[in-house]
């Protein structure tokens, strides 16, 4: 029977096989040699190991600043994700087991190097950097659909099966020392940690094989056209990222270095368009632009960036709508971020003059990101009474980043008392069905707070660390809230049972996960 690898040592080979590793080195492309998907590699890594895993280091990473909630943009990933995810499971990549144990959430990080990486257990994370420098969905949507058949494919339970646990051990001490560098302060957040131990992997030479990566691009390149995309996206991210990368040979393309792109890889990619036959036209292309844009501002907002990017409002050197389109977003983003709310309103009114230049069927979801645009400025500048009054009613069944952007205009000063309710109503709804949303109760604890309700709003502000795995935060924050009880005068019973009970069962939760990673030792004080 195949052995079973313990759950740090696979953390630690993750990490290698997602490192940033020189590129391979060109020779002849032998014959695919993998080993073969079931029971095999699931002896040597259980689906649900392989999920704790992911949980595990998850749990380091969701509460770095680098990892960004933002709606909208956290909507448009979602909307190239799910195609991807259902043509998956219609190939037969994505077993019902598969579906079920694995998470498959996407995570956005806040950062303008060109990056995404896949991770145990179905985690996945882009950089907006590789968004912003995308110019159609299919490019992002072939990067996507690379990252997610590199987990449909086991390739990381492949990478324990094929090195061994000898390889994952070397790692292993270094990776534990940065783990409890971060634990104590030492080193910065969870993003800190993921770059410090791929930094070690590196020099253990660990990545993707060079079939691995074939394997991926070839089950990526079917998902994609399943899913309705154009599968020249693929060969196009290809050529833009050699080339740019060729240009500006800076750092700044560290996928380059963990996937490694060949001729072979390229020229596979081309030979497979070239027996596809004809592609429908390009979708997407204004959506795209202003998502591109999003992420170029978001990605780095110190003032200076911030300053050179409001100057788009003069518009891009390219007369054409896209292009134009795309600056004055940029430019009124930008402006609103820096509180210069007049500049942001006139670049995103110059905008709007675009939208009869733009294809029918996309110009009324534009207008609404316009709109959206200019609340959310309103909103930065302190004026929730215009943020509201541009967003206008609140849908009984709003989408997910419609219900934030109300929030956000909720909790601006000025916004009418009613709406606050209404938001807190329609929140409470939303949480109820999707209680590890963290950006949601993010709001939810600010507006509890307006309302001058601060034990739902300590509440709140403990789901916020329990959803992104933060077990010792939430039950700090509960415990704090319990100790406010005590001094609040007629303090809510009810919300004092809730705050008892979540605590209960967050430390029997925690306690669980402790017995799980140390058999062996013994509970800490107070746990």
């Amino acid at each position: 029977m195949p052995r079973r690898f313990p759950l740090r040592p696979l953390v630690a080979l993750t990490l290698a096989l997602s490192a940033a590793g020189a590129p391979l080195a060109q020779s002849p492309v032998p014959a695919i040699n993998l080993p073969t998907l079931g029971d095999s590699v699931s002896e040597v890594v259980p689906l649900g190991e392989e999920r704790r895993y992911g949980d595990w280091i998850m749990s380091q990473v969701r509460s770095d600043p680098a990892v960004l909630d933002d709606p909208l943009l956290q909507a448009y990933v979602e909307s190239l994700w799910q195609p991807l995810m259902r043509a998956s499971r219609a190939q037969g990549h994505i077993s019902e087991e598969l579906g079920e144990r694995f998470a498959w959430e996407t995570l956005l990080i806040r950062e303008r190097a060109i990056n995404a990486s896949a991770w145990p257990g179905g985690y996945f994370m882009f950089n907006l950097g590789l968004i912003a420098m995308t110019a159609q969905r299919d490019e992002l949507a072939s990067v996507m659909a690379h990252e997610l058949s590199h987990v449909t494919q086991r390739h990381i339970a492949r990478g324990v099966a094929g090195e061994g646990k000898n390889t994952a051990i070397n790692i292993l001490g270094l990776l534990l020392g940065v783990l409890a560098a971060s634990a104590t302060g030492s080193v910065d957040g969870g993003i800190g940690v993921i770059y410090a131990a791929q930094a070690a992997a590196q020099q253990q030479q660990l990545r993707f094989s060079r079939d691995m990566e074939r394997e991926a691009d070839r089950v990526g390149h079917a998902v994609l056209a399943e899913a309705g995309f154009q599968p020249s996206g693929m060969v196009r991210m290809f050529e833009r990222l050699d080339l740019a990368n060729r240009l500006m040979d800076s750092g700044a393309f560290p996928y380059l270095r963990s996937h490694p792109l060949t001729s072979e890889r390229i020229g596979e990619s081309r030979q497979r368009i070239s027996l596809a036959g004809t592609e429908l036209p390009p979708a997407g292309l204004a959506l795209h632009s202003l998502m591109a844009a999003r992420s170029r501002v978001l990605m780095d907002e110190r003032a200076e960036t911030l300053g050179t990017l409001v100057g788009l409002e003069a518009g891009a050197r390219d007369a054409g709508a896209l292009p134009q389109l795309a600056a004055r977003y940029t430019a009124a983003l930008a402006a609103y971020k820096l509180r210069q709310r007049e500049r942001g309103d006139a670049a995103a009114l110059a905008a709007r003059r675009y939208l009869n230049d733009l294809p029918e069927t996309e110009r009324a979801e534009v207008d609404q990101l316009l709109t959206l645009l200019r609340a959310e400025g309103a909103a930065l500048a302190g004026d929730g009474a215009s943020a509201q009054a541009l967003l206008g009613e609140l849908p009984a069944q709003a989408e997910r980043a419609l219900l934030l952007a109300h929030a956000q205009a909720a909790a601006a000063p000025g916004a009418p008392l009613r709406d606050r309710l209404r938001v807190l109503e329609a929140l409470q709804t939303h949480l109820a069905l999707q209680p590890r949303d963290a950006g949601a109760w993010q709001r939810s604890a600010r507006l509890w707070e307006l309302q001058g309700l601060p034990l739902r709003a300590m509440r709140a502000q403990a789901e916020v660390h329990a959803a992104r795995g933060d077990l010792r935060g939430a039950i700090d924050r509960l415990r704090a809230g319990l100790r406010q009880a005590r001094g609040l005068k007629g303090a809510d019973q009810i919300d004092v049972a809730v705050l008892d009970a979540r605590l209960r069962t967050l430390l029997t939760e925690r306690r669980a996960m402790f017995r799980e990673m140390y058999p062996n030792a013994e509970l800490p004080p107070g746990e």
